[in-house]
């Protein structure tokens, strides 16, 4: 057999791989550095499992869910997602994993995106702009990007930040991910920060890069395959449990406020890839929870303007099916000053002043659902009988749950 890749860590080679025209891992070859292998990796009878690596190999690669995919590939002439991740060398800029061709002596160095400039074409395809001379540079870490929502990754003062993009006639995902980071910043709790980035007419969110060129993501979903769940144990129990294992520290705190922050703004989406811990890429230490991102799919984002606030029935993740279920997995409340959220509904009057898609009546039923949304919180959090912790798997969601969101 002929392997045509080798899996790298940075400059650490980890195994030898076959991969087809369509970007899927046929056969594995030598294990070099079973240590560096991607955390949540299986093994069977002493070897590692193709399929589990295949499956995270082929997470790396753009949903084919995001919009304006199809068009993309169309135009690139290619067969699959995979296949335009295999074009970048499967470079990310949430991790230091890629893979360098068989007979090649490149380094890392040269060709990592942290340090090395990248090309806008694969994002701008999907923003249906071509390049004017019709050629395309397929280096970009826009291939290894997740989510269904259109975004890419640009440079800003030599900063790499993500631009991303929002849905449906109200467009509003921008916007809450804005009025997430405020809310967070009041509470004091460890978030990425979004901005408004105006572009044609739209409003974008903005975010820097929280992974460096010696740190990676590891979402929560592949911290959850490092330990066999067993059936009797809930989907957050078996989290901490496996992060305790991993001696990953503050984890539960950060949870608390995390799901604090998906009670307040009803996010729906929480699913265990947009959340997990941050790993040093070179000591392979674990240094704690990732930042809160990826907080749009909320504020009723998607309902009828008439269904905004108790009318609307929303979906609860990632532990539990109902944002109220899922509070009483809180270790606690002390840290929630609810005096700090005293003008957000103002917040969120100016952050949607100019908006062409939101209108009037819209943002103001958000800003009156959102007032509600803390005094129901507040309430809660005094009542003594409705604070009890959940531990048992009653509401969980289902525990295969990856990826669905934005």
């Amino acid at each position: 057999m002929k392997w045509n890749y080798t899996l790298m860590h940075k400059n650490i080679p980890v195994v030898d791989l076959k991969i087809n025209l369509e970007g899927k891992i046929t056969y594995l070859g030598e294990v070099y550095t079973p240590t560096h292998l991607p955390v949540g990796i299986k093994f069977a009878k002493g070897r590692v499992q193709r399929s589990s690596l295949n499956n995270w190999w082929l997470n790396r690669a753009i949903p084919a869910s995001r919009s304006g995919i199809a068009h993309a590939l169309e135009s690139l002439n290619l067969p699959s997602t995979g296949a335009l991740t295999e074009k970048s060398l499967g470079l990310s800029l949430s991790d230091q994993y890629w893979i360098r061709p068989i007979e090649s002596s490149i380094r890392w160095e040269e060709v990592n995106f942290f340090d090395n400039s990248f090309s806008e074409d694969v994002g701008n395809i999907l923003w249906m702009h071509k390049p004017s001379n019709g050629k395309f540079d397929l280096m970009s870490p826009d291939n290894t990007s997740d989510g269904w929502l259109r975004k890419k990754w640009i440079i800003i003062d030599g900063m790499r930040c993500l631009v991303k993009d929002s849905s449906g006639a109200a467009r509003q995902e921008a916007y809450n991910e804005v009025l997430a980071s405020r809310i967070m910043e009041h509470l004091g709790i460890p978030h990425v920060s979004y901005e408004l980035l105006h572009q044609d007419g739209y409003a974008y969110c903005v975010c820097k890069d929280f992974i460096t060129r010696d740190t990676e993501l590891i979402p929560a979903w592949y911290v959850m395959q490092t330990q066999k769940k067993e059936n009797h144990v809930s989907i957050y129990n078996h989290y901490l449990n496996c992060c305790e294992q991993l001696d990953i520290p503050n984890v539960r705190q950060a949870i608390d406020q995390m799901i604090v922050l998906d009670f307040l703004i009803v996010n729906e989406d929480r699913h265990q890839t947009n959340f997990g811990v941050v790993r040093d890429a070179n000591t392979l230490e674990f240094l704690g929870p990732a930042p809160i991102f990826d907080s749009g799919t909320s504020l009723w984002f998607d309902k009828p303007t008439q269904m905004i606030g108790s009318m609307a029935n929303v979906v609860c993740k990632p532990f539990k099916t109902s944002h109220e279920q899922q509070l009483g997995l809180v270790s606690s409340f002390d840290w929630v000053d609810f005096s700090k959220l005293d003008r957000i509904e103002d917040e969120w009057m100016e952050i949607t002043e100019h908006s062409v898609s939101l209108d009037e009546v819209r943002r103001i039923a958000i800003a009156q659902a959102l007032r509600q949304r803390i005094l129901k919180l507040e309430s809660l959090v005094k009542s003594s009988t409705s604070m009890k912790l959940s531990v048992d798997s009653n509401q969980d969601v289902l525990s295969d749950v990856k990826y669905s969101g934005s």
